[in-house]
């Protein structure tokens, strides 16, 4: 014969025991030790990894006072110094240091939370940041900008021109354009298109050089360097051309100042064929040599995918990105 308790036995129970529970939480948490804003941890936590607080107010969109004043605060409400000067250095002091991944743990939930809550928006209108190179924000997408506007008025768009991967994790971004495939699993991502890299030189500069017939003509010439000098000396060898420090007669880490300079006859510099071909005074430089796949990746945080808005976005961008041809504009 089964027995079976009295249903009145049974929820009685269950409230002493959730009663029980909540008694135990209370006793663990000492709800008495200080407490802080926020803001004032976020404050210390950029000052923290850029190294200063002008620095740190850039990051944050706000003034240098503004700032400090938070941190002091922090400082005064945990009753601990968290920096010290050494010389023109905003160093960290031990104290400072050990509370540092703290406020990092903290930094990295309060993105998640931000992300968690950007992804539930049901509503189209808002912001949107896009972070695109420098290049790809003055020739490209001044169009794309205009086509949104029309299909989607009631989003504001931000365009965030870097040669740097955005961090989208921590919302520097909504949505990139990027040559790489990402590699973290919070990420989504779709391959758009490809094109192809060459090696591009103004007219001007090549009448002067003389004529470009093989890679090792390479090694008297002169190169507009973008970015990284090891990372571009890298990727020349790879590509099979013998181009040293001593050929790179500029460097810039702006990939449209690097291609203005190659069109006014400073050197050679590599540039996306779709682009190079629309500008009659620059020629590609050994056009029989195998281009470089250069890809292109539409990426996001897998939380803001199921934005409306950011949905939306992304998806206009993939169906003009893989278009046969770019919607270029050169003035």
């Amino acid at each position: 014969m089964s027995f079976r308790l009295p249903l009145p036995y049974i929820c009685m129970n269950i409230a002493r025991i959730a009663y029980f529970r909540l008694t135990i939480i209370q006793k663990c948490m000492d709800w008495t030790l200080p407490t802080f804003d926020w803001n004032q941890a976020r404050a210390f936590l950029a000052t923290a990894e850029t190294g200063s607080f002008s620095a740190a107010a850039r990051t944050l969109g706000m003034t240098q006072p503004t700032l400090g004043r938070q941190v002091a605060a922090l400082e005064e409400a945990l009753n601990i110094v968290l920096f010290e000067r050494i010389g023109r250095k905003l160093e960290l002091t031990p104290a400072g240091r050990d509370l540092l991944d703290h406020m990092r743990t903290m930094g990295d939930a309060a993105h998640q939370i931000a992300l968690t809550a950007s992804g539930r928006a049901t509503t189209v209108a808002g912001d949107v940041c896009i972070s695109v190179t420098d290049v790809f924000a003055h020739y490209v997408m001044p169009a794309i900008v205009e086509d949104l506007r029309k299909v989607a008025p009631q989003i504001r768009i931000r365009i965030r021109a870097s040669n740097d991967l955005s961090d989208l994790q921590r919302r520097e971004a909504d949505i990139a354009v990027r040559h790489v495939a990402p590699t973290q699993p919070e990420l989504i991502s779709r391959k758009v298109r490809e094109s192809q890299g060459r090696l591009f030189a103004s007219k001007s500069y090549l009448s002067r050089k003389g004529p470009i017939t093989s890679p090792d003509d390479l090694r008297h010439t002169d190169f507009v360097g973008i970015g990284s000098e090891d990372e571009l000396i890298d990727h020349m060898t790879k590509w099979g051309f013998p181009v040293t420090t001593d050929n790179l007669r500029v460097l810039t880490d702006s990939g449209l100042g690097g291609w203005e300079m190659a069109r006014i006859g400073l050197g050679i510099t590599p540039m996306m064929d779709d682009l190079g071909a629309l500008f009659p005074e620059m020629e590609v430089v050994l056009p029989d040599w195998p281009p470089v796949p250069v890809p292109y990746y539409l990426t996001t945080h897998r939380e803001l995918h199921s934005s409306k808005r950011i949905r939306l976005v992304y998806d206009r961008l993939a169906e003009l990105l893989s278009k046969r041809e770019l919607p270029m504009r050169v003035m």
